[in-house]
This record gives C-alpha cells, sequence and structure tokens, in this order.
C-alpha cells in the first residue's frame, strides 16, 4: 500500500463520507479515490458492510402490536406521531454514529500499536548499530593511534633503515628493519618472504658479543611494522631458515640473509 492511500485512510474522511458528513468538495474527493484506488474501494465497501451489521445487532425488534399502536396516535395525536419518528432517527443515527465510533477506535488503537512496535524495533536496532559503530570507532581510533606512533619512530631522525636482503638461497626475500638506539627501540617491517617447506620458518637473529640471539620467528602475515627486541651493541641482523616452531640455536649454515649495523 503506498503513502497516498495509508495518508488517506488514515484522514478520516472515509468515516465523514459514511456517516453523510462531508462537504461537497470532501465527498467529491472521497469518491474520486474510491474510484481510482481498488484498496480504498474495498476498505469503503468493508466498512459499509460491518456498518450494517453494527446496526442490525444493536436493532430492538419492535413489539407485535406496534403498528396497531402506530396508526392509532397517527389518527389521534400528529404531534406524537412527529415526536417519536424523531426520536426514533435521532437514537437511529446515534447508533450508528456510536458503532462508526467504536469501529474507528478500534481501528486507530490497532494502527498505533504497530506504529509503536514498528517504532520500538526500529529503535533497537538504531541503538544497536549506534553500540557498533561506537566499538569500530573505538577500535579504529586505538589502530590509528598506533600507526600514528609508528610513523613518528619511522620519521625521527634518529631512527636508522636497513634494508636486508635475501642471499642465493632467497632471492626474492626483502625485510627492511628501523632501529633507533636513543629511544633503544627496533621495529621490521617484511615486505616479501618466499615460500618454504610446511615443516620450516624463517627465524631473525642479533649478533651480539659473538652469540645469536633470538628476536623472533618472520611470516608472511607479518606483512606490516612490528616491534622486535632491542640488541644494543648489535653488530649485525641474521635470518636463517629452522624447523617449524624455531630454533634456540641459530643454524648459520641456514642463512638466507644477513647486514651488519656497525
Amino acid at each position: 500500500m503506498n503513502e497516498k492511500i495509508t495518508t488517506f485512510l488514515n484522514s478520516g474522511l472515509l468515516d465523514k463520507y459514511l456517516l453523510g458528513e462531508t462537504t461537497t468538495a470532501e465527498a467529491e474527493m472521497v469518491e474520486s479515490y474510491i474510484t481510482r484506488y481498488p484498496e480504498i474501494e474495498n476498505t469503503y465497501n468493508t466498512m459499509q458492510y460491518n456498518l450494517e451489521v453494527v446496526a442490525k445487532a444493536n436493532a430492538v425488534e419492535a413489539p407485535k402490536n406496534i403498528l396497531n399502536t402506530i396508526l392509532d396516535e397517527l389518527d389521534d395525536t400528529p404531534v406524537v406521531k412527529l415526536k417519536t419518528s424523531y426520536t426514533y432517527k435521532k437514537w437511529y443515527k446515534f447508533s450508528i454514529a456510536a458503532s462508526i465510533a467504536a469501529l474507528i477506535f478500534a481501528g486507530t488503537s490497532y494502527l498505533f500499536y504497530n506504529h509503536n512496535q514498528k517504532l520500538s524495533n526500529e529503535n533497537q536496532v538504531v541503538v544497536e548499530e549506534l553500540f557498533d559503530l561506537r566499538s569500530d570507532i573505538e577500535q579504529n581510533n586505538k589502530m590509528l593511534d598506533k600507526v600514528m606512533r609508528q610513523l613518528l619512530k619511522l620519521n625521527n631522525p634518529e631512527t636508522e633503515k636497513y634494508i636486508i636482503k635475501g642471499n642465493e638461497r632467497a632471492k626474492d626475500l626483502k625485510t627492511v628493519a628501523y632501529i633507533n638506539p636513543k629511544e633503544k627501540t627496533s621495529m621490521i617491517d617484511v615486505v616479501s618472504l618466499p615460500e618454504l617447506p610446511e615443516e620450516q620458518c624463517y627465524q631473525i637473529w642479533a649478533e651480539l658479543q659473538g652469540k645469536m640471539v633470538n628476536l623472533g620467528i618472520l611470516d608472511k602475515a607479518d606483512r606490516k611494522l612490528r616491534n622486535i627486541p632491542y640488541m644494543e651493541d648489535a653488530l649485525a641482523l641474521s635470518i636463517t631458515i629452522e624447523p617449524k616452531g624455531g630454533n634456540s640455536i641459530a643454524s648459520t649454515r641456514n642463512s638466507v640473509a644477513q647486514i651488519n649495523l656497525q
């Protein structure tokens, strides 16, 4: 049902038309809508039928001798005839009006109930969406704050950049290390890692005082800036191929990349 039809049905003009209380212009408009829109015609027919049913249900059966009494009254007291006829017509009109008012009240109450239920459901959806949106904004703000901190570190004049490229065993390997000796921070960006068998992994080390210190396992999923332990006075960074899960001792014979820091 389109909005125009809904607005018309909610205007109450159809009810006024049934009671004969519309102006000439309103009556013409109602008749035009009934002719143009089957939904309104069906509603009008239904209201007419319901009106008849209610009127019949409220009707009182006249006593059997009422006709003779009325005829006698007509002959003897014409004034009473007018009074009785007027009273009956007035009662009948009030009865119809009351019935229509009851139908309108019931229909309006139902419409308001449905409307309120719809608004309640829509409000709940809006609340949930706002809650999700707020959570997303908070998460994005945290990520943005983290990225900004990383950018500040990268743009720091004290930060030194080291590009680590693979040797013949891993030609496509490329990582970038960012080390700031003043703030004592280290980060690494894994640009590309050649494929390895499932049972192997890449591991990065720092050469310090003749020892190889484990700085962690490298993975393709690390294609973003990642913090690694800062090793003061480290001489070099090396990447080796180790068994899956990493190793406690560097397999120097499996070294695939190395860069001097001093």
